[in-house]
């Protein structure tokens, strides 16, 4: 542990190159090939994704902020103050600052696979608003969320937005939402963001920016393998490709081969004929409804929903009844 000062301190990830090499060789040994989407985020693809954030087409970012900013003291009204704010998945930590002031936490807890832009992120929100405790601890969202054992039995509110739990299958939600209500703890709050289901035009466009960020988003993940698993991937050989699948209710990211091709990792060979895909990514858009029944399966009451005028996005306010 880095203890920075007395209101800041950084929780450094054990070492999860094992499970990057794992991960990645089963992925690519099975078929349909895949790659989950949590290895996107090295320190060039958070970068990335910040930059897909302000691309024009792409609306759930500047949506879901100005909910937050036109909602913020609302929420604050059924949330209280004075509790451990928790963020699994906080990226650069911009959306919580809608929040801190209305709601006021004892203590705020990002949580970010990114170790680099956590710290960075991070030891800004301590700087940047002086009451408030800071603990940044990187890890793996996707598994149990172990934090800091220094909190004991104030209230939680777990802030969860940017519609992230659509990159899992609906079992998968599931069980990551009661994942979270276990953090939260019974009577617990879950703030989460949700893509909701509309225009299909709308859909293509957002993740096939004009401007190919999201592309460069997704090749370079290729990218990373070949720099930390010493694998020989050519970037100049695949595509990214990325459309909304209508009987899914999913967006999907591929990487596409465009010729034949054999990659090697650490004495692991895998062919590629022109056109074969990795799979890299889900999102799952959802309708009022349907997510507030997901919500339901996962150990929730759903306490409100907010939206935009044009219904691209929905922020619910959950209590975990059983944990």
């Amino acid at each position: 542990m880095n203890v920075v000062d007395t209101d800041y301190r950084f929780y450094p990830a054990d070492n999860k190159a094992d499970d990057f090499y794992r991960e990645v060789v089963n992925g690519l040994s099975r078929f349909p090939r895949r790659i989950p989407p949590k290895y996107f985020y090295d320190e060039k693809g958070a970068a990335l994704f910040e930059s897909i954030c302000e691309q024009p087409e792409y609306y759930p970012t500047a949506t879901e902020f100005a909910i937050l900013r036109e909602y913020a003291d609302e929420i604050a009204t059924h949330t209280g103050t004075g509790q451990v704010l928790i963020e699994p998945g906080c990226g650069s930590c911009e959306k919580v600052r809608t929040l801190l002031d209305a709601v006021r936490p004892l203590a705020y807890v990002p949580v970010d696979i990114s170790c680099e832009q956590l710290q960075s992120a991070a030891s800004e929100i301590a700087e940047d608003y002086a009451w408030l405790d800071v603990h940044a601890v990187c890890t793996d969202i996707t598994g149990t969320l172990e934090l800091p054992g220094i909190f004991g039995k104030e209230d939680r509110l777990v802030f969860y937005p940017g519609s992230s739990i659509g990159n899992f299958e609906p079992e998968d939600a599931v069980r990551f939402l009661a994942g979270l209500a276990q953090t939260a703890g019974a009577g617990g709050r879950l703030l989460i963001g949700i893509d909701l289901e509309k225009d299909h035009q709308i859909l293509n466009a957002a993740y096939n920016d004009a401007n190919g960020v999201t592309a460069e988003f997704n090749l370079n993940l290729l990218q990373r393998i070949n720099r930390e698993l010493d694998a020989n991937f050519d970037i100049d050989a695949f595509d990214h490709h990325a459309f909304y699948n209508s009987v899914a209710g999913r967006i999907e990211m591929h990487l596409i081969s465009t010729r034949r091709q054999t990659v090697d990792i650490d004495g692991h060979s895998f062919e590629f004929s022109a056109g074969d895909s990795i799979h890299t990514e889900n999102s799952y858009k959802y309708s009022i409804e349907s997510f507030r029944t997901l919500a339901a399966d996962a150990g929730y009451k759903t306490v409100d929903c907010w939206t935009d005028p044009g219904h691209l996005f929905g922020l619910y306010l959950l209590e975990v009844t059983t944990a």
